[in-house]
């Protein structure tokens, strides 16, 4: 199942410049648009395993997944 987030993008002085408004903290910075969005994805998704392992730590065991969808 794939998802879709949005990036912010800009180009600022020779840089091109990004981040996904809905997971605080992925932000990138590359020569190229290119680059950028590829980035982008490679980050966000290292960002999403993290907080995958670090939920199902922090929860110990006996517990349940549940998916929920808004």
């Amino acid at each position: 199942m794939s998802k879709e987030y949005t990036a912010i993008i800009k180009q600022d002085g020779e840089w091109w410049i990004g981040w996904i408004e809905e997971m605080p903290g992925v932000n990138c910075q590359e020569k190229t648009y290119e680059e950028l969005i590829e980035t982008l994805k490679i980050t966000l998704k290292e960002a999403l395993e993290f907080n995958r392992l670090d939920a199902r730590l922090a929860a110990g065991s006996n517990y349940r997944e549940e998916k929920i969808a808004v």
